[in-house]
C-alpha cells in the first residue's frame, strides 16, 4: 500500500507529541512493507528529500507570508501528493488537512484524519474554521480516546469515528536498571513534559510543600523545559524547596526511561490533556501514576488500580494521592506489575496493525483491495 502522511512539523527538530507519533506511524507502516511518504514543512538544516527508517520524507518550502504563505504550502503539498499517487492519505492533526481535502476533490483520493489533542480541544482560529468541512469529507476520523471522540462529534457528526491511542516503543523501557540497583535513598516523584501553564506544574510544586512537611526525605524531579521554567524555579525558592525539587531540563526521548527508573511515582497534574502518552511511558516503567480528572486522563488511570486521580488545581488533593502511594510499598509494587502489563496494549506494532485495518476497510469500500 502506498501512503502519504501529512504533518506540519516533523522530527528530528520538532519533538512534540504529534510529531513523534507521526514518525512512529511512518516507521511502523514501513516496517509492515508499506510504501510511506511523509510530506511536511521544510527546514533549511535538512534536505528536501530523504529516506529514513525505510520511509521517505518530502519537505515543502515554509513561506512565512501572512495569508499567502499557508496557501502556497497547501498547494505544494497537494502537488507532492499528486506526484506520489498514494492509495490513501493520512492527515496527522486537523490543521494539516487542507491538502487532503484538495486531493479528495481533484484526485479522488480518500483521506483519514487522526486528531491529536490541541487541534480538537484548543484549535487555532483557522483550524476551528475548517474543522467541520475537513472532518465531514474525510473517509474516517480517528480519536485518541472517548473524550476526544465526543468532542469531534460536537464539531461534526460522524458515524465512523474510531478510537485509536498513540503508542510507545516498549523495547526502550527494557534493560533499564531498576531503582533498587541505583542506590537511590530518598523517595522520588517525577514529572516529565513541557514546562507550560497547561501542565499545572505549579500545583505539583505547592503539593510538594505539603508532602515534605510529612515526609522530608522526598524529592521531586522535573524533567523537561519550557516557557514556565523561570517562574517555577522562582516558586521553588519562595517555598524554600530548593533541596527537595530539581530541574533536569530538556532530555531526549531515549533518555526518558532512565529518568523514569529513578522514581517511585509519576505525577501529571495537567489542567487539560488529550491523551498523555507520557502516562503510558510511566506505565511501561512500572510506575504508579497520579494525575488529574481532565479530558482523557481518567480513561488511562483508574483509582486504586494503576494509580490515583486528583482534582485539578488542588495541591492538597494532589499531595494526598501521592502520599497514598509513597507510604504503601505493597500498593506501589502491585500497581507497578499492573502498569507493566497494561502498557503492552499501547505498542506501536499493535496500534499500526489496527491502523492498517482501517486503511484496508476504506479501500475495500472503494472496491480496492491489497
Amino acid at each position: 500500500m502506498r501512503i502519504a502522511l501529512i504533518v506540519g512539523l516533523f522530527p528530528p527538530k520538532w519533538l512534540g507529541g504529534t510529531e513523534i507519533a507521526a514518525y512512529n506511524i511512518a516507521k511502523y507502516l514501513a516496517k509492515e512493507g508499506n510504501e510511506v511518504y511523509v510530506i511536511t514543512l521544510s527546514d533549511e538544516v535538512f534536505p528536501k528529500r530523504e529516506k529514513l527508517d525505510n520511509f521517505f520524507i518530502q519537505r515543502v518550502n515554509l513561506k512565512k507570508i501572512r495569508f499567502i504563505g499557508p496557501i502556497f504550502q497547501w498547494v505544494c503539498m497537494f502537488f507532492e501528493i499528486k506526484e506520489i499517487d498514494p492509495d490513501i492519505i493520512h492527515i496527522q492533526d486537523i490543521s494539516a488537512a487542507i491538502p487532503g481535502l484538495l486531493s479528495k476533490i481533484f484526485l479522488k483520493k480518500p483521506y483519514v484524519i487522526w486528531g491529536q489533542g490541541s487541534d480538537v480541544y484548543f484549535p487555532a482560529r483557522f483550524t476551528k474554521f475548517i474543522s467541520k468541512t475537513v472532518l465531514h469529507n474525510s473517509s474516517t476520523v480517528i480519536a485518541l480516546n472517548e473524550n476526544m471522540k465526543r468532542e469531534m462529534n460536537r464539531i461534526c457528526k460522524k458515524d465512523d469515528i474510531i478510537i485509536l491511542p498513540n503508542g510507545i516503543e516498549l523495547e526502550n523501557f527494557k534493560d533499564i536498571y531498576p531503582r533498587e540497583q541505583q542506590n537511590i535513598i530518598k523517595k522520588t516523584i517525577i514529572f516529565v513534559g513541557g514546562l507550560k501553564p497547561i501542565k499545572g506544574i505549579d500545583y505539583l510544586i505547592k503539593a510538594m510543600k505539603i508532602i515534605t512537611e510529612k515526609s522530608p526525605d522526598t524529592n521531586l524531579l522535573i524533567v523537561g523545559d519550557g516557557t514556565e521554567r523561570k517562574k517555577l524555579e522562582t516558586l521553588v525558592r519562595e517555598l524554600n524547596l530548593q533541596n527537595s525539587i530539581s530541574f533536569a531540563g530538556k532530555v531526549t526521548n531515549e533518555q526518558i526511561p532512565k529518568y523514569m527508573a529513578q522514581a517511585d511515582v509519576f505525577v501529571l497534574p495537567s489542567l487539560s490533556e488529550g491523551f498523555g502518552i507520557v502516562v503510558v511511558e510511566a506505565m511501561a516503567s512500572g510506575l504508579p501514576i497520579v494525575t488529574t480528572n481532565v479530558r482523557g486522563l481518567p480513561e488511562l488511570v483508574k483509582n486504586g488500580e494503576n494509580g490515583f486521580i486528583a482534582k485539578p488545581k488542588d495541591p492538597k488533593d494532589l499531595a494526598e494521592k501521592i502520599m497514598l502511594i509513597l507510604e504503601n510499598k505493597d500498593l506501589r509494587e502491585t500497581i507497578a506489575k499492573t502498569n507493566i502489563i497494561k502498557a503492552r496494549e499501547y505498542t506501536w506494532d499493535h496500534i499500526v496493525d489496527e491502523l492498517i485495518t482501517v486503511y484496508n476497510s476504506i479501500l475495500q469500500k472503494s472496491q480496492i483491495s491489497f
